[in-house]
């Protein structure tokens, strides 16, 4: 971990603004919490849609909640490194 100063755009809870040093954009804080929301959405809609649309279509969603998946593991493994306990209570997925 380190410290380093970030450009604050706006601080909406759930929708913070903020500029990275080095980037040129910036980018949407999401809280652990709302991730693991969302990554549960995107199962029930997958589960949902699985048989009732197209195959490419589903491969699209399907892909968008493997990228979902991956950061919400990403932040996990992140705050095990650094004993910081998470912000939900997982339940198994379906």
């Amino acid at each position: 971990m380190y410290t380093d100063s970030v450009e604050i755009f706006s601080d909406r809870t759930n929708a913070a603004i903020l500029r990275h040093p080095g980037r040129r954009f910036p980018g949407v804080l999401v809280q652990g919490d709302t991730l693991y929301g969302m990554c549960s959405s995107a199962d029930f809609a997958c589960a949902a849609a699985r048989d009732c649309i197209p195959e490419e279509e589903y491969e699209a969603l399907n892909d968008l909640r493997n990228h979902l998946w991956s950061l919400l593991v990403h932040y996990k493994q992140v705050l095990g490194e650094h004993d910081i306990p998470l912000p939900f209570s997982e339940y198994p997925r379906r």
